[in-house]
C-alpha cells in the first residue's frame, strides 16, 4: 500500500488541539518557569556554599584540596543528568511534559532535604560524603529530567511569533535560581555570625529549597499540558526512544552535544566556578567575591530575554555564532586580565563581558534545541545530547579549572574554554536557521 493510501485509509487527520489564550500562555509559561527557578535554587545551592560546607565532609587537605573534592561531588551529580535526562525525557514524551515537570521537582526536594539533614564526617566518617554524593546523585537525575521537560515545554506554549523572547525565561529562571542561592548566602554571611554559619547555617539553604519545592509540586499540577504534546498523542507517531533519536537524528543529537559542551562549559567557568577563581586567584574575600557574582548574575539575568527577543529578528544561528565567536576570541585574555585585577568594578565589569557574550547561546538554547524536533521525540531530544555534553564538559568545569590552578598552569583552563568555543563557533556555522524552519508547528 502506497504511503497516500494508507494515509486516506486512516481516516481524516486528528484535529490540531486549539492555540493557547494568551492568559493561558503566560500562566504555562510561568508555571514552567517557577519550578525552573526552584530546581536551579536547589541544584546552585551547593556550590554557592561550598566554601562553608567543604570543610565538613572533606576536613582534610588545604582550601583547594577541600573544593577539589567538594567539586568532584558536584560533578558526581552530573554523572547523574544524562540518565534522568533519559528516562524523563522518554516520560514527558509518552506521558505528558507535565507530569514529566511533577515528578523532576519531587526528586529535587527529596535531594534537598536529604543534604539539610545530612551529618558530617566527624559525625559519621567516611560515611558523610558517601551520602552527599547518593543525595547529589537524585538532585542529578531531577535535574536531568527537568531541563529537557521545562525547555520543551516552555518552547512549545511560547507561540511562534516570540518563541524566542518567551523561551528565554527558561534561562532567565536558572540564573535567578542561582541568584536566588547567592542572595541566600549574602543574607545569611550578614545575618549570622561567620562561626555558626560554618558550623551549620550552611543548612539552611537546603531547608527553604526543599520547602520551595513542595510549592512548586503544588503549581506544577495545575497547569496546561502543551498543543504539541496533544496533537502528537492524537496522530499517535512512533513512540520516543534513545533508538529512535540516534537513528533518526544522528546529525542534530551531535550538533546540540557540540553547542551544549561550549555553552555549558563557559557558563560553569564564568558562573560557578568564578566565585572561587575570585577568592582563589585573584584574592578578593568570600563576601567580596559573591557580591561580585551576584551582580554579574543580576546584569545576565536582565539580558536573556534581550537576546530571545533579538533572535526572533535575527534567528538563533546568528546569535549562537556571536556567541562562540567571540566568546573564543574573547575568555583568555578576560580571563588573564581577571586574574589580576585589583578593583571590584573592574572584575565585575569583565565577567559581565563574558557573560553579555555568552548570552547569545543561553538565551535561545531551549528552544533551538526544541526546534530541531518533532514533538513525539521531542523532549528526549532535547534532554539527552544536552545532559551528556553538561555532564562531561559543564560538570567537570570547576575541577578541571581546579587542576590545571594545583599543576601551576591555570591559564591552560583559559585556552580549553577557548578552543571548546571555537569548535561550537564552527557547528553553529552549519547549522540550519530554526527560526523559519522549526518543526515546533503548533500554534
Amino acid at each position: 500500500m502506497t504511503e497516500a493510501a494508507a494515509s486516506a485509509s486512516a481516516g481524516p487527520a486528528p484535529a490540531a488541539p486549539p492555540p493557547l489564550s494568551p492568559l493561558a500562555r503566560i500562566r504555562a509559561i510561568m508555571g514552567g518557569a517557577a519550578g525552573n527557578l526552584v530546581e536551579w535554587y536547589d541544584w546552585f545551592a551547593y556550590s554557592s556554599f561550598a566554601l562553608y560546607f567543604a570543610p565538613h565532609f572533606f576536613p582534610k587537605g588545604d582550601t583547594t584540596a577541600q573544593l577539589m573534592q567538594a567539586a568532584a561531588v558536584f560533578w558526581v551529580g552530573f554523572l547523574a543528568r544524562p540518565l534522568g535526562a533519559w528516562l524523563t525525557g522518554l516520560y514527558a514524551d509518552r506521558a505528558g511534559r507535565r507530569a514529566a515537570l511533577t515528578l523532576s521537582v519531587s526528586l529535587m526536594c527529596a535531594g534537598s532535604f536529604a543534604i539539610a539533614i545530612l551529618p558530617d564526617y566527624s559525625v559519621w566518617g567516611p560515611l558523610a560524603p558517601i551520602c552527599l554524593v547518593a543525595a547529589r546523585l537524585v538532585q542529578g537525575l531531577s535535574l536531568g529530567g527537568e531541563y529537557g521537560a521545562s525547555a520543551t515545554y516552555m518552547s512549545e506554549v511560547a507561540g511562534k511569533t516570540r518563541r524566542g523572547f518567551w523561551s528565554s525565561f527558561q534561562f532567565t529562571t536558572l540564573i535567578m535560581g542561582q541568584l536566588t542561592a547567592l542572595a541566600v548566602l549574602i543574607l545569611l554571611q550578614n545575618l549570622m555570625p561567620r562561626e555558626a554559619l560554618e558550623a551549620w547555617g550552611w543548612r539552611i539553604p537546603f531547608v527553604i529549597g526543599g520547602l520551595l519545592a513542595v510549592v512548586v509540586f503544588i503549581i506544577r499540577r495545575g497547569i496546561h499540558e502543551s498543543p504539541s504534546f496533544l496533537a502528537a498523542q492524537a496522530a499517535a507517531p512512533e513512540k520516543s526512544s534513545a533508538a529512535l533519536l540516534f537513528r533518526r537524528f544522528p546529525r542534530e543529537t551531535a550538533m546540540i552535544f557540540v553547542l551544549t559542551s561550549a555553552g555549558s562549559l563557559a557558563f560553569y567557568a564564568y558562573t560557578t566556578y568564578m566565585q572561587k577563581f575570585l577568592v582563589n586567584t585573584t584574592g578578593f574575600s568570600k563576601d567580596t567575591a559573591t557580591a561580585i557574582s551576584a551582580g554579574s548574575l543580576v546584569v545576565y539575568m536582565l539580558i536573556q530575554p534581550l537576546f530571545g527577543l533579538l533572535s526572533d529578528r535575527v534567528g538563533r544561528k546568528t546569535t549562537l555564532a556571536f556567541a562562540f565567536g567571540a566568546g573564543a576570541l574573547a575568555t583568555f585574555p578576560v580571563m588573564t586580565a581577571l586574574s589580576t585585577a585589583a578593583s571590584p568594578a573592574l572584575a565585575l565589569g569583565l565577567v559581565v563581558l563574558l557573560l553579555f557574550i555568552l548570552s547569545g547561546y543561553t538565551a535561545v538554547n531551549a528552544v533551538l534545541k526544541a526546534e530541531l524536533f518533532p514533538a513525539h521525540v521531542r523532549a528526549l531530544g532535547v534532554a539527552l545530547p544536552y545532559a551528556l555534553a553538561n555532564s562531561i564538559f559543564g560538570g567537570s568545569a570547576e575541577y578541571v579549572a581546579l587542576a590545571f590552578k594545583k599543576a601551576g598552569a591555570e591559564s591552560g583552563f583559559y585556552a580549553y574554554v577557548a578552543i571548546v568555543m571555537s569548535i561550537a563557533f564552527l557547528v553553529a556555522l552549519r547549522l540550519r536557521d530554526t527560526q523559519k524552519q522549526s518543526l515546533i508547528l503548533e500554534d
